[in-house]
This record gives C-alpha cells, structure tokens and sequence, in this order.
C-alpha cells in the first residue's frame, strides 16, 4: 500500500468524553474530528483543563472515549478489549511522560527493556535491544545506574529511549520538558526533532509555546474542543511554491 492510499495514523470521528454523572458531569472533549498523517510533528496547546491529556490519554489507549471513533492506522481500537489495547501499545505506540515515570527499583537499562516484555523476546535479547537504543542518548556508561542516580534530563532520556525500545510508528509526548531547565529542555526537544525526520509520528502537548518551533503543525484547545489547527511557518514556507527565475541580460546585449 502506498503513501497515498495508505490510512491516516489516527483518524478521530465525533470523539466526545465525559467524566462523572448527572449534576456533576463535566465535557472533557466535545466532537473532536482529526486527523494526523504519517510523518507529522503534531503540538497541542492549550490553558490547563482543555482537554489536552485527556486526548493524549485516549490516543495513547489509556482511556476510552463515551462517544465517537478512534481509527489508528485504519482500525476502530475503541471496540477493542482492553488486552488487545495493551498489545497495541507495547508495539505501535512510545509515550513520553512529564514525570518519566520511571521504576525507581530498576536499573536504567531494565526500565528501558520494560515494554519488550510483552513481546516475547527473551531476557538476554531485551537487554541487547536496550542497550542498543541507550547507546543512541550516549547513555551506555548509565546502563546499570539506578534512576535516582540520574539527572532529570538523564532520566527523560531513558524515558525517550524506553518509549523507543519497540520501534513504535507514533511518539506521544505528554510536556516532556516540563520538568526539566533550559538546557535540558533544548537537548531533549533536539532528540523528539530527529526522531521526526527520521520518520516517526509525533504528537506533543505543552505549555510553552517557543516548543512550537519544532513542530510542523500546532493545534490549539479550548474548553474541551479544538479552537484552530495550523501549519507551522516551516511547513508554510516548504510548502510553498517557487516564483519562475528570470534570466538577466547583460547591459547592451541583444534581448
């Protein structure tokens, strides 16, 4: 299947999600429709209370919508069980926490091995793969450090190599440097850039808005709902087509 005909990595239809009953309901996302082709650097933006992780959540088949369709690659995931989610998971889809979400009882290279436990490699070739990828973050001298041994832009890259482990079609990244300094924060955004022109799917929700530079579309929420949804400068500028050169003359040459 080519590019062209080839579905859209997620495709969302009237996706609605409400929390609590009766008086006390309260509309996390109202009639969503999106949709985020293969190789897109997607940033979500929004006040706190929009909606943003909710989305991330349920695009990260942490949770389910009450209304509407989920497709990822082509496939309705909302109607599937909840052991199938966790498959999809483990193989399709690398999240990317604020808080890392590391096991503090792990060494690094074990935290990083975690997700291909569900892909039925054995323990040795988990190991390799892990190591392989710490390699990638020059992370390979930290391999059997324990989590709390690590700086805070040390453990977000173990947790963007954890989330890479797999190979996964779509990078979800929930404020991945929203704990992190300035420093920090320019190395990781450089890392989430590469792995973009590499190829990978990414979606980011964040705060800040000088991350938006990195992305190639932003799309902005309000009250649960998407207020616009644009093109990065970037994208507007390679997208745009080239004016006709004109070929100069000489002074006294004949036209």
């Amino acid at each position: 299947m080519s590019e062209e005909t080839a579905p859209p990595v997620i495709k969302l239809i009237g996706l609605t999600k409400v929390y609590g009953f009766n008086d006390s309901a309260r509309t996390a996302l109202e009639n969503i429709n999106l949709t985020i082709k293969k190789g897109e650097f997607v940033a979500i933006m929004g006040p706190s209370g929009c909606g943003k992780t909710t989305l991330l959540n349920i695009l990260g088949l942490l949770d389910r919508p009450d209304e509407g369709e989920y497709l990822l690659d082509g496939i309705a995931v909302d109607r599937l069980s909840n052991a199938r989610h966790a498959q999809i998971r483990a193989r399709q889809i690398g999240t990317i926490f604020q808080s890392f979400n590391l096991v503090h009882r792990l060494s690094v290279i074990d935290n990083v091995a975690l997700p291909l436990t569900y892909s039925g490699l054995r323990r040795t070739k988990r190991l390799l793969a892990a190591s392989d990828i710490l390699k990638r973050f020059h992370l390979q001298e930290r391999e059997y450090y324990m989590p709390w041994q690590l700086s805070g832009g040390q453990m977000q890259r173990v947790a963007i190599a954890r989330a890479l482990v797999s190979q996964p079609s779509l990078i979800l990244a929930d404020e991945p440097t929203g704990n992190l300094d300035s420093r920090s924060s320019h190395v990781i955004m450089q890392e989430l850039s590469e792995l973009h022109q590499r190829g990978n799917t990414i979606i980011m929700v964040t705060h800040n808005p000088n991350l938006t530079t990195y992305a190639s579309r932003v799309i902005k929420m309000l009250d649960g709902t998407i207020e616009s949804d644009s093109q990065t400068e970037q994208v507007k500028k390679k997208s745009a087509p080239r004016k006709p050169t004109t070929k100069r003359t000489r002074r006294g040459a004949k036209k």
